[in-house]
């Protein structure tokens, strides 16, 4: 079993449940498994022979040691279709009718490159877990490709079969051509489960059931969907009031809130995860606070899209669990999950002047520490998992180290590397390690070559919008 040594950090910041920050703490892996954590006293009375055991020592002297960071929401495949012109000042719903032909198009090879693509971004930003709502699957798309992508790249990995069912025709946003049939999707998403959804402590893969959206699936779907989570007790992962036009959809069509037609579909509880949730009502949030519903925040997609702002205090001091997303690749447009921690602070903060009556903002709705709480704890909590998150021994051995030492930190993290962290720029990390493996090795990734990688993504890109044009 590979050994691993992470010597005198500058900084460990454990984000265990007594947020212990150690200074000059060290980290000994076994077999994808944190096995010690030493302060400098500790390390005198037992670190020496594990040290000396070990197949590989980095020293950390320079650096700031996290959990690695966990984004509960993305849609990879939307690399391939970033910044396209006639969606650039879209919202929500304009934007999806844009992008759908295009969508059309995928291919399992795009798929896969796209995937590769948006977890080299999420792996050089910290990220070591992910999930993925995939929710299109044409021309022999499966999930699959999705799957093959992070095994290739070594991410732990969430992949929620999403889907499609009401198209145009029948009342819904996309058009019929995208939409599949609500017992093939049933089907294949048993099939998935059985074949590929891993509960074990330290499990690489999850299988999540995911229905788009009230204006893209049944209510029936909604239902059988739960169902069919819950008998083989995996997680269940939506869209969900993430703008004005989607309240009014779910108003006109089911007459009541999003929150309300969550319930009423069975789609509460501590094993939903719901992305967005901008315009949820305050009746929803108690409900989703006393239920244990979770919530995916993605700060850049929704000020991209101009959908709003997420009530993200109220929601917390409700007791609510909420973890981050990078949400699209087109709609954000990138998977820099440090990045997006960092905009849920500031966006946070800045809300509270936008409330009414002329609330003075707030610096402290959002400390720094708060909003790397959200990229660890929230988005574990939000995905089930109880094994990352936080760096404790017998967890997960998934970490990020990010140099103290660099330009972006210059001046701060002297004072608080923690704080630094999210108040200066955003940085790629030095190393990231998965289940004990190094993936990011001083900022370079060991997996794959990024610019083969990053050539073959671009010109299926152009391929994807030429075919669209051609169609």
């Amino acid at each position: 079993m590979s050994k691993l040594f992470i010597h005198r950090a500058h900084c460990i910041s454990t984000q265990d449940d007594d947020q212990r920050e150690i200074q000059g703490g060290s980290i000994y892996i076994e077999g994808g498994v944190i096995k010690d954590i030493m302060d400098p006293a500790q390390f005198q009375a037992r670190g020496e022979p594990l040290l000396r055991a070990a197949d590989r020592v980095i020293d950390a002297t320079n650096h700031l040691v996290t959990p690695g960071l966990v984004n509960c929401h993305h849609h990879m495949v939307q690399s391939l279709t970033r910044a396209v012109k006639s969606v650039q000042n879209a919202e929500l719903f304009s934007w999806l009718k844009g992008l759908y032909p295009l969508w059309a198009g995928l291919t399992p090879e795009m798929i896969q490159v796209s995937h590769q693509v948006a977890m080299a971004e999420l792996l050089l930003s910290g990220c070591t877990t992910s999930s993925d709502h995939l929710y299109i699957y044409p021309n022999g798309a499966r999930l699959e490709d999705s799957i093959q992508a992070a095994k290739t790249m070594g991410l732990r990995f969430t992949a929620t079969r999403g889907s499609m069912s009401v198209g145009q025709s029948n009342g819904g946003l996309p058009p019929d051509q995208v939409v599949e049939k609500e017992e093939d999707i049933l089907s294949i998403t048993q099939k998935l489960i059985e074949h590929w959804h891993d509960p074990s402590h330290g499990s690489m893969l999850h299988i999540a059931v995911a229905p788009c959206s009230p204006f893209t699936v049944s209510q029936a779907l909604m239902r059988e969907s739960a169902k069919l989570a819950r008998a083989y007790g995996v997680r269940l992962h939506t869209h969900l009031a993430e703008n004005d036009h989607d309240v009014a959809y779910t108003q006109e069509k089911f007459n009541c809130t999003p929150a309300q037609y969550a319930e009423n579909v069975g789609w509460v509880g501590e094993d939903v995860w719901h992305a967005h949730c901008v315009k949820i009502d305050p009746l929803g949030m108690s409900q989703f606070a006393q239920t244990g519903t979770s919530i995916a925040h993605c700060p850049c997609s929704n000020m991209r899209l101009a959908s709003g702002i997420l009530p993200l205090r109220k929601l917390l001091n409700l007791g609510v669990n909420v973890g981050l997303g990078v949400d699209g690749s087109a709609s954000n447009d990138g998977a820099h999950l440090l990045g997006e921690a960092r905009q849920a602070m500031l966006l946070a903060r800045v809300a509270k002047s936008l409330e009414p009556f002329g609330c003075d903002s707030g610096p402290q709705e959002m400390t720094p520490r708060d909003a790397l709480r959200l990229a660890t704890r929230g988005g574990a909590q939000a995905l089930g998992r109880q094994d990352i998150g936080q760096l404790r021994v017998g967890d997960c051995a998934d970490l990020a180290l990010f140099r103290t030492d660099t330009l972006e930190q210059a001046g701060g993290a002297v004072h608080d590397p923690v704080g630094a962290l999210l108040l200066c720029a955003s940085q790629n990390t030095d190393y990231t390690i998965v289940n004990g493996e190094v993936l990011v090795d001083h900022g370079v990734l060991t997996r794959v070559e990024l610019p083969p990688l990053i050539q073959r993504h671009n010109q299926l890109a152009m391929d994807l919008v030429e075919k669209a044009r051609n169609f």
